[in-house]
């Protein structure tokens, strides 16, 4: 099978999202080919490499997210005033304007009153379709005839509110994100040599991922397949709550409006947890197509300490992940004075970098109230003080990788205020360990009933927790013991490569066949397409329709000719 693997921000490149999943996927699915079509966000990023390739991976495809580049094409007067026409529907789509409130949606509607979905769909496919003939868009994106058809759409009649009152930085910002989004418009990535010779194309996330692969099943007809362990419409709410009313309401319609195109045109939509599930059905997602994968983990490196639960220092509390606002460390700070209070010998291990400027401003926040709510302890007047608390990274001389860290404490924490799947805690729960975790995203889905869970926000129900299980000893021991078992059934990479390997099969085996290969006579091989895959049709050598050199009448386009030759069964010889 020839599969079409559509990243952003992600896998080949050594650092991102999706990568490490994606990087276990093509190698656990050797037996077929993969082509990458990655769409990168910086130029560090890019700088950084590539991680190393199987040699199933046969072609590696990229473009920049972060860079505008100029393909240098003049539209000419027709092909501006479709440009207008397409774009100008997608924007009032957007700002909510009533069909045929104006000319230009007018223009596009006059013979049947679509939905609002359809609205969007014609407008994203006319915009390709017009990228397509005339080589790309990118200039027309970025061009001021873009902002005033945007401006235009906020102020028809019967925009919502929210778009009325964008100001203009408010509609630069909304023009900017829309050109940046839109940018596999004007890729070349959409012929017979690129997605159109897939049999499948994986979009690895939502967002400007999925937008290839919707390209090439309205080209070519490959089907479609979305992952996703995050819906990129929560991330927006998430990530711009400072943002203007405007920019905010107009890019989650457009988040809004594309997942749901990806969603309805896609054979299958899996999410990462139930969590992840319910935001994709209220996104527009049909149940039918809807499968759950959970991300799979390297379970290897937490073997030895999964084996060895003994070997945990009974008085250590530990917290793994990034140091970030959303982590609630302050919470977990707090619950710990009340810890301490109860269990004096207690300690608490915090491992993990910051993320980014925010992160480390938060690392130095949370090291300041540390020191304020623990003043270093002594044990006599000679000696030095000792805080309980201990901020730490991963790789450093008393950790050296992950499995070592929670391999120090009896249990381990999860504190945060938002999350999606809980990477964290699967890997505690790996190494056997009794956890204690706020409930929030798929936290519950993940335990199972395998720790403890309390609400986010609440230091004392928190540090009541911890106290339970530092007091019970054989508790802990019960509870790790199921969490492993748990996570070895449900989350590690071998269930999550036989769950994408079965999908794959399941829509191959209903797709149409797309092309013929032929040998070096001219005659078709019916085995060409791969055993896995269906092929309707029934091979009769005094069929009218089997011509020696165009193949069957059914399959569409021009046949492709073998390169290598078939060797024949070895009883055939």
């Amino acid at each position: 099978m020839h599969i079409g693997l559509l990243t952003e921000g992600g896998y080949p490149y050594v650092s991102g999202d999706a990568r490490l999943w994606c990087d276990r996927l093509v190698h656990g699915l050797a037996q077929h080919e993969f082509d990458v079509y990655a769409l990168s966000r910086s130029e560090h990023q890019e700088d950084e490499g590539w991680m190393p390739l199987p040699p199933n991976v046969h072609r590696v495809r990229t473009a920049p997210l972060w860079m505008a580049e100029d393909d240098e094409v003049v539209l000419g007067r027709r092909a501006r005033r479709r440009f207008t026409e397409h774009f100008g529907e997608l924007a009032a789509v957007l700002c909510g304007v009533p069909e045929g409130a104006s000319s230009a949606v007018r223009s596009l509607s006059e013979d049947a009153q679509a939905s609002e979905a359809d609205r969007f769909a014609n407008a994203l496919y006319g915009l390709a379709e017009l990228a397509r003939e005339e080589g790309g868009l990118a200039g027309a994106l970025r061009s001021e005839a873009a902002v005033r058809t945007l401006e235009r759409a906020c102020r028809a009649p019967g925009a919502h509110r929210a778009a009325r009152e964008a100001r203009v930085p408010d509609l630069l910002t909304v023009a900017a994100h829309l050109e940046r989004a839109l940018r596999p418009l004007s890729l070349d990535w959409y012929e017979g040599d690129g997605l159109g010779a897939v049999d499948l194309c994986h979009a690895a996330s939502g967002g400007t991922a999925v937008l290839p692969g919707l390209l090439a099943r309205h080209f070519t007809g490959v089907p479609l397949m979305v992952t996703e362990y995050g819906v990129r419409l929560r991330t927006h709410y998430l990530t711009t709550p400072d943002a203007p009313p405007a920019v905010r309401s107009l890019l989650a319609a457009f988040q809004g409006r594309l997942a749901a195109e990806a969603y309805g045109r896609a054979e299958v939509v899996t999410a990462g947890n139930t969590h992840t599930r319910r935001w994709q059905e209220r996104c527009g997602a049909d149940r039918e197509k809807l499968r759950t994968v959970y991300p799979g983990m390297d379970a290897r490196p937490f073997a030895e300490v999964g084996e060895s639960p003994d070997c945990a220092d009974p008085d250590m509390l530990v917290w793994v992940g990034r140091v970030e606002p959303a982590k609630d460390l302050v919470s977990l700070l707090h619950a710990f004075a009340e810890v301490r209070e109860r269990q004096p010998k207690t300690r608490l291990r915090i491992v993990g970098a910051p993320v980014g400027p925010e992160g480390e401003a938060y690392l130095g926040h949370c090291r300041s109230l540390a020191a304020q709510l623990f003043p270093d302890e002594a044990v006599g007047p000679h000696a030095a003080g000792d805080n309980p608390v201990s901020f730490e990274e991963i790789g450093g001389p008393g950790l050296p990788a992950a499995a070592d860290a929670y391999a120090s404490g009896a249990v381990t924490v999860l504190s945060s205020v938002v999350e999606g799947f809980p990477v964290g805690l699967a890997e505690a729960m790996l190494c056997g360990r009794a956890t204690v975790s706020t409930d929030v995203g798929a936290v519950v889905e993940v335990i199972g009933g395998t720790g403890l869970v309390v609400p986010p926000r609440n230091p004392r129900a928190l540090a009541e927790a911890c106290v339970a299980l530092l007091r019970d000893p054989e508790r802990r021991a019960r509870l790790g013991a199921a969490a492993r078992a748990r996570a070895l059934e449900l989350f590690t990479v071998e269930q999550n490569i036989e769950a994408f390997h079965g999908i794959y099969l399941e829509i191959v085996s209903r797709a149409p066949v797309r092309r013929v290969v032929l040998d070096g006579a001219g005659e078709p091989l019916p085995f060409s397409v791969p055993a896995e895959a269906h092929v309707p049709v029934r091979w009769t050598a005094a069929s009218p329709r089997l011509a020696a050199r165009g193949g069957p009448g059914w399959a569409a386009g021009r046949p492709v000719r073998a390169t290598t030759p078939v060797p024949a069964p070895e009883g055939a010889r």
